[in-house]
């Protein structure tokens, strides 16, 4: 029943997470893109930090701490969220959500490069899958090379901003605590935009003042519940099932931000978007080794039942 009980909440998250996407190019057309997710994330940070006050998980750093910290505040906040958010007011939700599906490939890449994992032939094939289905999917608009936008760009360079935080991720939680280090992440990332909103945005403030309760609406539920409680709860997930079946779970995000541009904002779907998604997915669990994990796990279980003994004629 706990298996079930976190399956089911990370389908959910999925659901959330592939509906974020339309939130934020909601938020970007309503707003200034960097003040905006400044103040996003901000939020989301205060969340976290109840959360670690209530678990009594709050406490100062170490000056390695920090530094991990203040590296994947930089790459995963600061860089991921800012390029996201000006990519978004340049590309589409749908070409967004399935660009973004790569997050868990280019991990395993930097991994491959940084933490010196292994390459292997699986994780090359996925990762050249999945680069055919992004090329499918920015040139869904035309007929060429000249379709791409800028925006898919950004969205990209965020995808690369995000997979290198994990790196500083996975070498601060060693001493820490995932969501101590991530409500610190997002609160030193989330003060950095907001000055950076100030100097390049000036417009951006005022802007707050004039949106709709609508606008909030959708903006509360996408610090509190997809940012803040949301990636916390993927990582309690990880904790107790794995990283190899939590990462199942994220080939649906794609999915999901397809249907929701669909629905909400009425964005055409293409064939070649729809390939591009199918690559993109299957690229992705090999390249992440979700594949191999699960021949593993079915070879496991094969192994056990073959072991039990048999009934006797």
């Amino acid at each position: 029943m706990k298996k079930f009980g976190l399956y089911g909440g990370l389908f959910l998250l999925m659901v959330i997470w592939g509906f974020n996407v339309i939130a934020i190019k909601l938020l970007v057309t309503e707003f200034t893109p960097i003040m905006i997710q400044s103040v996003r994330i901000f939020s989301a940070s205060l969340v976290v930090f109840a959360v670690l006050l209530i678990a009594k998980d709050l406490r100062k750093l170490s000056r390695k701490e920090a530094n991990y910290t203040i590296f994947g505040a930089v790459t995963g906040v600061v860089g991921h969220h800012s390029l996201l958010a000006i990519g978004l007011t340049d590309t589409s939700a749908s070409n967004a959500g399935l660009i973004l599906g790569l997050v868990p490939l280019m991990t395993a890449l930097f991994a491959v490069l940084f933490l010196k994992e292994r390459m292997t032939f699986l994780k090359a094939s996925g990762i050249l899958l999945a680069l055919i289905g992004v090329s499918f999917v920015v040139l869904s608009g035309g007929d060429g090379l000249g379709s791409a936008s800028s925006g898919d760009l950004y969205v990209f360079l965020s995808v690369t901003a995000q997979a290198v935080s994990f790196i500083f991720i996975k070498k601060g939680t060693e001493t820490m605590s995932s969501r101590l280090m991530t409500g610190w992440m997002l609160l030193a990332g989330s003060s950095t935009l907001f000055i950076i909103g100030l100097i390049v945005e000036p417009q951006g403030s005022s802007a707050l003042q004039e949106a709709t309760w609508t606008m909030w609406l959708i903006f509360a539920v996408s610090a509190v519940f997809a940012t803040g409680l949301g990636h916390m709860f993927y990582n309690k997930a990880i904790y107790h099932i794995g990283p190899g079946e939590a990462a199942v779970f994220n080939n649906l995000t794609p999915f999901f931000a397809l249907l929701g541009a669909a629905i909400f904002l009425s964005e055409p779907i293409g064939w070649k978007q729809v390939i591009g998604f199918v690559l993109i997915v299957v690229g992705v669990m090999l390249g992440t080794g979700t594949v191999d994990y699960i021949m593993k796990r079915r070879e496991r279980r094969y192994t056990s039942l073959q072991s039990y003994p048999r009934m006797r004629g």
